[in-house]
C-alpha cells in the first residue's frame, strides 16, 4: 500500500467515523427531544400539584384548629363534670346527715 492509498484509506475511515457520531448525536437528540406538548402537560401537572398541596396544608390547618377548639372543649366539659360530682357528693352527704338527724329527732321525741 502506498502513501496516496493509505491516505485515501484514512480520509474514508474518518469519513465513515464522522458520519456514524453525526447519525448516533441525531439519534440521541431525536429520542431525547420534549415536545411543546409535553412541556405543557408537565407545567400543568406541576400547577395542580402545587395546588393539591396548599389544599393539603389548609387541611391540616383547620385539623389542627378543630382539633384545639375540641380539646378545649373536652377540657371545660371534664371540669364541668367534676364540679357537678362534687355538688352531688355534697348534696348526698348532706341528705345523709338531714336523715340522720331527723331519725335522732324522731327517736328523741
Amino acid at each position: 500500500m502506498n502513501r496516496i492509498e493509505f491516505i485515501i484509506t484514512t480520509a474514508i475511515i474518518l469519513f465513515v467515523a464522522f458520519c456514524l457520531g453525526w447519525f448516533a448525536n441525531w439519534l440521541v437528540h431525536r429520542f431525547t427531544r420534549v415536545s411543546q406538548s409535553d412541556l405543557s402537560e408537565l407545567e400543568r401537572m406541576s400547577q395542580e400539584l402545587h395546588e393539591a398541596e396548599e389544599t393539603r396544608d389548609q387541611a391540616i390547618t383547620y385539623l389542627q384548629q378543630r382539633e384545639a377548639e375540641l380539646t378545649n372543649q373536652l377540657a371545660q366539659t371534664e371540669a364541668e363534670l367534676s364540679a357537678a360530682m362534687e355538688g352531688l357528693r355534697e348534696a348526698r352527704h348532706e341528705a345523709e346527715e338531714l336523715r340522720a338527724y331527723l331519725e335522732r329527732s324522731q327517736a328523741a321525741g
